[in-house]
């Protein structure tokens, strides 16, 4: 064979060898295509599912109706409204202390009585020299008719007489100084003297507080001056008294606001010892303005953290950004004006996942008494 004739041949095998691997890959695709398009629709299935489980999962809650209160609330310490440091007018030994602290006394009660007799020796001696006065006077009067005493000599027997008797009740004030008496009604505070002691004069011996009325102050920013006025109500929460709350009213405002502060006082009342509050209690207080009886609210969770007010509404299983329009709050509620009707689902957990349009999937759902509250209140207005 000829060198041509060899290299004729080789190409012809290879030729014939690439045609068979052509045709077998052909062969090979054209039988395996029904099992491809089955991978395919498995493999759209499977991101079906997946779009599925995208969805975010969240908690709601159903916009419905009920009362809600406009307030303003501050912390103040509880004060009485009366208070006196009672102090001995006189000097002497504390022959009897009469009261012990926590007793309730009344104005005019005796407390303590010091050792009264160089107090009764000097009413003693006044009297007399009054006495003896008195009679000189009257046995001048006589005889002045008689003009046997001047009449200058008798004016001045009168104010002898008169210098006299003051002497005389100033000494017995002396003697009533005594007897230590309380100067107001209220509860015995402090007491800072035992029986035997000796006692100087304007010495603080007991502190007398009227609890049965007491006061918070508030420092309240000017620009609810317009809303706060006299006689409104206010709730108490005294922390020395957990779960307990207490009923009281606003006193007086004051009418200055201070310009340093930008504040203004306001003086709220509260009924004292019937109800277990005490002079020094902390308080957080809430001064109740205004008051709506049939508000639309939502919990303050689902509001947004974004800038405007708005809120996550759900509706078939996406969620839609809603502005809405808030008026009062109160706990953890607040009222919605405009933007949702009664009856409306709003997210209240998981918000930070979501955009406007995202897929749903509610994990906690909403009480049904509220829906079914709210729901004919929802016929009734128009979503917006």
């Amino acid at each position: 064979m000829s060198r041509h004739a060899f290299l004729s041949a080789g190409r012809s095998g290879i030729c014939a060898a690439a045609l068979l691997i052509s045709t077998t890959l052909l062969m090979s695709g054209c039988a395996g295509g029904p099992n491809n398009e089955a991978k395919a629709a498995d493999g759209k299935d499977g991101k079906s599912e997946e779009k599925k489980v995208e969805a975010v999962p969240v908690e709601v809650a159903v916009a419905s109706h009920r009362g809600v209160a406009a307030s303003y609330t501050g912390t103040a310490a509880l004060e009485p409204r009366a208070e006196s440091q009672v102090v001995a007018k006189s000097s002497g030994v504390a022959l009897a202390v009469l009261v012990e602290e926590g007793q309730q006394v009344r104005a005019g009660q005796p407390l303590v009585r010091l050792d009264p007799d160089r107090a009764r020796l000097a009413v003693a001696q006044s009297e007399a020299v009054m006495r003896k006065l008195e009679n000189n006077y009257q046995r001048a009067n006589r005889l002045v008719g008689q003009q046997m005493v001047s009449a200058a000599d008798v004016d001045q027997l009168r104010y002898d007489v008169e210098n006299a008797r003051a002497q005389y009740r100033l000494a017995a004030l002396e003697l009533s100084y005594t007897t230590v008496t309380a100067p107001i009604s209220g509860v015995i505070a402090s007491r800072s003297i035992k029986t035997g002691n000796f006692v100087q004069i304007n010495t603080p011996i007991f502190r007398i507080v009227d609890n049965s009325r007491l006061e918070a102050t508030l420092n309240v920013p000017e620009r609810e001056l317009a809303t706060l006025r006299a006689g409104q109500p206010v709730t108490l929460l005294a922390d020395a008294l957990p779960g307990k709350s207490f009923t009281g009213q606003v006193d007086r405002i004051s009418p200055v606001v201070d310009s340093g502060s930008g504040t203004f006082r306001v003086v709220s009342t509260f009924d004292g010892g019937a109800q277990s509050l005490q002079p020094g209690m902390f308080g957080r207080i809430r001064i109740d303005y205004d008051q709506r009886a049939d508000a639309l609210v939502v919990p303050r969770l689902a509001l947004l953290d974004d800038g405007d007010p708005a809120v996550f509404r759900v509706r078939a299983g996406k969620v839609a950004r809603v502005p809405v329009t808030l008026g009062y709050a109160e706990g953890a509620w607040v009222e919605v004006r405009e933007g949702l009707a009664a009856g409306d689902q709003v997210v209240t957990a998981g918000k930070v996942a979501l955009r406007d349009g995202t897929a749903v999937q509610v994990i906690v759902p909403a009480d049904p008494k509220q829906v079914a509250k709210a729901t004919p209140a929802a016929k009734a207005g128009s979503a917006p």
